[in-house]
Parts: structure tokens; C-alpha cells; sequence
């Protein structure tokens, strides 16, 4: 299992502190962004080899299911 910030939100919310960068803001009076967007991610087959249960409720909630 996995959960953390999703990895595309945070390459577009870079994009977004660039085109400010870019359009004149100095980087140092920018603040500091934080993950808004999170995702849990289960390797079913993984857990299986090792011979842990995932309870079906758990999978449900999952963003991303590995079989």
C-alpha cells in the first residue's frame, strides 16, 4: 500500500510556481505549497505473496487497485 501526494498534481502545481517565476514574481515572497490532492494505492498481488488479507472496504476506497 501506498499513500501520499499524487505526483501529477504536484508537477502541475510546479508548472504554476514557473509561469509566476517567469512572469516577474520573485521565487522567495512566493509561499510555500502544500499537497491538497492525496492517493492510496494497493498492490493486491504483493499482499498476497505475503500472505496479508485486504478487507474488500479498503479496496474500495483505493484510487488505483494492482492486481
Amino acid at each position: 500500500m501506498s499513500y501520499g501526494a499524487d505526483v501529477a498534481d504536484g508537477y502541475r502545481r510546479a508548472g504554476i510556481y514557473v509561469r509566476r517565476i517567469l512572469k516577474g514574481a520573485k521565487p522567495t515572497e512566493l509561499p510555500v505549497d502544500q499537497a491538497t490532492k492525496f492517493e492510496l494505492i494497493i498492490n493486491v498481488k504483493t499482499a498476497k505473496a505475503l500472505g496479508l488479507d485486504v478487507p474488500p472496504a479498503l479496496s474500495a476506497r483505493a484510487d488505483e487497485v494492482i492486481e
